[in-house]
């Protein structure tokens, strides 16, 4: 059976660069060139890559990617702008919770929920940081943004978008179900039911540390502009997470 997160990205890589929480990646970049001090020579791991924004990104200013994602249409305009951008990179379709990589990588980011927190179990959701966890090398970096659900909890209104709709948030699993609504790449009017986990700041932390992650750290999470000084709140809608292996 299809899951939703399948069909969503099935055909809807040239809609989903125009949606305006993709527009923030030259500034959430220039954080992680912070994050590696600017060592051109680290290799990346950009875990649930979609079209292929921060991999590309990254490769223009010099630095080694590799971009893993389930969707081959994700990936198809991922390989295009990258050609337009006359840069290489390595474009694999993957799940991320199959991956088999073994120390190979200096940093892994998994921004924007581009796997993390959409899975049907957090079993599954907990086997994509373990997988991250092994591609790492010693003294690698995470970087990690995913649903906070302190929002939630304290707020009754959901995202400020026309097109989804929230039905329902279980206390007890912290999920919530919703209605997508989105046009296509062939114009197809499609509506989807979504179902995401959110997390609260100290599960997280328990994930990273039993996984022998240190430094762990939480910061509220603004689009394009991610930032250590920034303390996270019940306000912000994401959490940005670095830890160190």
């Amino acid at each position: 059976m299809k899951q939703w997160y399948e069909t969503l990205y099935e055909n809807n890589a040239k809609k989903y660069d125009s949606e305006r929480f993709v527009q923030g990646t030259v500034g959430e970049v220039d954080f992680i060139e912070k994050e590696l001090n600017f060592d051109k020579t680290k290799a990346i791991l950009d875990v649930g890559c979609g079209t292929g924004r921060h991999s590309i990104e990254l490769a223009k200013r010099g630095y080694k990617v590799t971009g893993i994602d389930l969707s081959k249409a994700q990936l198809e305009r991922a390989r295009h702008k990258a050609k337009e951008a006359n840069v290489q990179i390595d474009f694999i379709q993957k799940d991320a919770r199959k991956l088999q990589f073994k120390e190979c990588f200096d940093m892994a980011i998994l921004i924007c929920e581009g796997s993390f927190a959409l899975m049907e179990t957090d079993e599954m959701n907990f086997k994509i940081l373990q997988n991250v966890s092994k591609a790492l090398k010693k003294d690698g970096k995470f970087i990690l943004t995913t649903l906070n659900a302190l929002f939630p909890l304290t707020h009754d209104q959901t995202i400020d978008d026309p097109n989804f709709k929230k039905i329902d948030f279980d206390i007890t699993t912290l999920r919530e179900t919703a209605i997508l609504k989105f046009r296509d790449d062939s114009e197809k009017e499609n509506q989807i039911t979504c179902n995401m986990r959110y997390y609260c700041p100290s599960e997280i932390t328990w994930y990273l540390k039993s996984l022998k992650f240190k430094d762990i750290g939480m910061f509220g999470c603004k689009l394009g502009a991610f930032n250590r000084e920034d303390k996270l709140s019940k306000d912000d809608y994401e959490i940005l997470v670095i830890a160190q292996k």
